[in-house]
């Protein structure tokens, strides 16, 4: 681990300021890859900006029709918390098999969300919710949001504050995790809101998607029948020592299929 200049700020302005005067400086949120990153020397910032203290940035409530969830909420909070189970349970199930209990009682939504993984499991609900991602300078759309590998619409000194999740009628996300790391090989969450459905996947390529053709045939059809002859092109897809492109492009469909039949219970 390289020396850094370690701040704990009180406020989220704070937080801002140091992250802006400082360009080589990082935020921290719950640490859970920062941490890992720093001790093996991949990153070398001036200085390490960590957010555990911004108790205003914790916290979950409903809006109407939407779940609300502060930056800084814990995966652990987001699995256990009443108001998600009985709102948006597909949510609340996605978060209780993130990782394992030590990284879901220290890891943070606004984290995983702004460090975009490409197998994490929190960017295929807020795009296949179509959730709001809110910062300290405004809004992103969740199709707006995510850009590629480790690439999000945020600009340098902007923090996620939280993310509000809509209501679906029916939802659900299934995933093929990694026996090891837990992190998704392939996870896939369906959502139908009236007429419209969203299909978004994560772990099987660099950085989540839309299947189109999948959302199409389930609009006309919520069955898994009716997305069971989908194929998902391989070219673009990650390949690794834990599966192939090929394999994963099968997952897919295997998942999606999983998902829809979870959401008709």
């Amino acid at each position: 681990m390289y020396d850094f200049a370690y701040h704990r700020p009180k406020s989220i302005a704070d937080a801002v300021n140091l992250l802006k005067s400082k360009p080589e400086a990082r935020p921290m949120s719950g640490g859970m890859t920062l941490i890992p990153t720093l001790k093996q020397r991949l990153a070398k910032p001036s200085d390490v900006v960590d957010l555990g203290g911004l108790k205003e940035l914790a916290g979950i409530k409903i809006e109407g029709n939407n779940v609300v969830i502060g930056a800084m909420t814990r995966h652990a909070d987001v699995a256990t918390s009443a108001d998600v189970k009985r709102v948006i349970p597909a949510l609340a199930g996605l978060a209780s098999h993130i990782g394992d209990p030590q990284v879901r009682n220290r890891g943070t939504i606004g984290g995983s969300i702004a460090n975009n993984d490409p197998a994490a499991d929190y960017p295929a609900a807020v795009v296949a919710l179509n959730a709001t991602v809110t910062t300290n300078s405004g809004k992103h759309t969740a199709d707006s949001f995510f850009k590629g590998l480790f690439e999000t619409a945020l600009a340098d000194g902007e923090l996620i504050t939280s993310v509000s999740f809509p209501k679906a009628d029916k939802a659900a996300y299934m995933k093929f995790p990694n026996p090891a790391s837990r992190y998704a090989m392939v996870g896939v969450f369906v959502a139908k809101t009236g007429n419209n459905v969203r299909v978004a996947v994560t772990g099987a390529g660099p950085c989540v998607f839309r299947v189109k053709e999948m959302e199409d045939a389930l609009a006309r059809s919520f069955t898994s029948d009716a997305i069971k002859d989908i194929k998902i092109p391989a070219d673009a897809l990650n390949s690794d020592i834990h599966g192939s492109a090929e394999y994963r492009a099968h997952l897919v469909t295997v998942m999606a299929r999983r998902a829809v039949d979870a959401a008709n219970k």
